[in-house]
């Protein structure tokens, strides 16, 4: 039986096969045009049996997913936050509202750092969650990444570039100021956050940094760990403790 694993994030697609205890080759599109692009379907298998989804994106964009796996005549089952599972408790009274990406990073995470870990995630947003050597997670932060930040001051700002320039202590050039200062403000968060965590539980926990903004970050954290497809491994995580259960 064929096993796919999906993460629809709010700007990528990625996806990789289930192999044995872990994941295959990873492959990955940007959304297109509030859409996905036409060609990624042609790296899939002619035939998926299951089709395994974490979604955080618009309903039309999950809907354009699920288009694209019936052709596959893939049985679809969508990953959902749960309170309990494979050893790691969420901190929140209703953990609906933790999101999908996030609760399988910590999942992953739970495999990749035994002991007290800190997670942080680079996308659209910037999430950071701390887990305890028990896997009892305690909570956490939602800020703008780097790249929303420098999106939101050229919206507001025209002559501010989106994107561009090099990080400098203290820059003496305007893009490079942006990226010194958006930049820096994600790897401060995540440095409080880290200290907080010491502090919280006794130890200084691993640091994995994971998504498609988190290479920008990790020269300025040489302490963390990358890991890019934490979701995915945690969705693995998530199909498996699932599927036993179930049996």
């Amino acid at each position: 039986m064929t096993v796919w694993l999906f993460d629809l994030g709010n700007t990528r697609l990625k996806y990789a096969p289930l192999h044995g205890d872990g994941i295959g080759p990873v492959s990955g599109t940007a959304h297109a045009a509030g859409g996905l692009d036409p060609e990624w379907i042609d790296a899939l298998p002619p035939r998926i049996d299951t089709a395994v989804i974490a979604s955080v994106a618009s309903p039309a964009l999950h809907a354009v997913l699920l288009d694209a796996l019936a052709a596959r005549g893939a049985g679809v089952v969508q990953a959902r936050t749960r309170p309990v599972l494979d050893g790691l408790t969420i901190a929140y009274a209703d953990p609906a509202r933790l999101g999908v990406d996030r609760f399988l990073a910590l999942l992953a995470a739970r495999a990749e750092a035994p002991g007290a870990v800190v997670v942080a995630g680079v996308g659209t947003a910037l999430t950071i969650d701390l887990v305890d050597v028990d896997g009892r997670h305690l909570g956490g932060r939602i800020a703008p990444s780097p790249t929303l930040m420098r999106e939101a001051l050229h919206r507001r700002v025209a002559q501010l570039a989106p994107t561009g320039g090099v990080y400098a202590e203290f820059a003496v050039d305007t893009d490079d100021a942006l990226a010194s200062g958006c930049d820096g403000a994600a790897v401060a968060l995540i440095e409080r956050s880290l200290a907080q965590a010491r502090a919280r539980v006794g130890v200084l926990p691993t640091l994995l940094l994971h998504g498609g903004g988190a290479p920008a970050l990790q020269a300025h954290l040489p302490q963390a760990r990358m890991r890019t497809d934490l979701v995915l491994a945690g969705l693995a995580r998530w199909y498996r403790a699932s599927t036993a259960a179930a049996a």
